[in-house]
């Protein structure tokens, strides 16, 4: 089995020991959990759990696209909420990222998360899908 780091200069820089993703056997793509950090900046972005959501699944996409891939291919993503109230709002931004039939998915309430962020999503993506 082949193992490949993958980090993506578009994405924000990981704000601790791990990498964006690492590509597996050339097939799967394991995408380490995004918070809605803007890139450009490194702040926090978004008052709401769905917008904090949207910017987590845009980040999620462009560390998918710097290993050849896209966030269309995911096969898996788990979605963290510091409240599990925000469900149904994560849930309708969510929905606008997958067209036709969405990944499997596991969403679930935690007590905190880096940088006091709502929303952490990571992602396992199908390469060459």
């Amino acid at each position: 089995m082949s193992r490949v780091a993958v980090n993506a200069d578009a994405a924000p820089a990981a704000i601790g020991p791990y990498s964006h993703a690492v590509r597996a056997s050339g097939e799967l793509l394991f995408i380490s959990g995004q918070i809605p950090v803007d890139p450009e900046s490194g702040e926090l972005v978004g008052s709401t759990p769905g917008e904090q959501a949207r910017r987590c699944l845009e980040n999620l996409g462009v560390i998918a696209a710097a290993a050849g891939g896209s966030l269309a291919s995911a096969v898996k993503l788990t979605v963290y909420l510091t409240d599990i109230a925000a469900f149904a709002e994560v849930n309708d931004v969510y929905a606008s990222f997958f067209q036709g039939e969405p990944p499997a998915r596991v969403a679930l309430a935690v007590a905190a998360l880096p940088k006091g962020a709502q929303v952490e999503i990571d992602a396992i993506v199908a390469l060459g899908a």
